[in-house]
């Protein structure tokens, strides 16, 4: 497989979850932002955008959209400054159980129609897709993002939308994110139930 680069977008003013630091929070005794981290150890560059904070992993690069909490597709032109790559990983930084095994399958999406796909991204249970759950070919998200003149507040599918994808199931429901504080209750009974033996 051929290199990538990873792109983490961990800013965003948390409203649902009463203005908490959403990637500082834990599931399973890891904060949202490691468990993300673990699973693209093997990018080239990292980018993290968003505050600074304490993560297991080192060597990422941090960067903030301008301005601060100016939503995601400002979050991904800060980003995309510091990919060199040909393809970059693009995951939010609430997503629990993304793993290697579906990042391995977004990146070699891209490589199945000969480059003619530009974004390979996770469809979830109830068929909304999940750009934020995705691999893309740097060179037409610039071209993209180019296009959109201001990024600041513009929302994701503006971005996304001009992009020729490939949409793959999410089977195993890695792109539950926790948007509230029910949802990081879930999804922490749900890392409880899988790390239990089987009886």
């Amino acid at each position: 497989m051929t290199a990538y680069d990873a792109m983490v977008l961990a800013g965003g003013a948390a409203r649902r979850l009463g203005g908490a630091d959403k990637p500082a929070l834990a599931v399973g005794g890891r904060t949202l932002l490691d468990r993300v981290l673990a699973v693209c150890s093997d990018a080239g560059t990292t980018v993290v955008v968003g505050p600074q904070r304490e993560t297991v992993r080192g060597g990422l690069r941090w960067t903030r959209e301008q301005p601060p909490g100016g939503g995601p597709v400002a979050a991904v032109a800060a980003g995309l400054r510091y990919v060199t790559a040909e393809r970059v990983l693009l995951l939010a930084a609430d997503l629990p159980f993304i793993d290697r095994p579906t990042v391995t399958r977004l990146l070699a999406a891209l490589d199945e129609d000969e480059g003619e796909t530009e974004v390979a991204l996770l469809v979830d249970a109830a068929g909304r897709d999940q750009p934020l759950a995705a691999a893309y070919r740097t060179a037409p998200l610039r071209a993209s993002l180019a296009a959109l003149g201001d990024p600041a507040g513009l929302p994701l599918r503006r971005l996304t939308a001009p992009l020729r994808a490939v949409r793959l199931a999410d089977l195993d429901g890695v792109a539950y994110d926790c948007d509230t504080w029910e949802e990081l209750a879930q999804a922490r009974e749900r890392e409880r139930a899988e790390a239990r033996p089987d009886c």
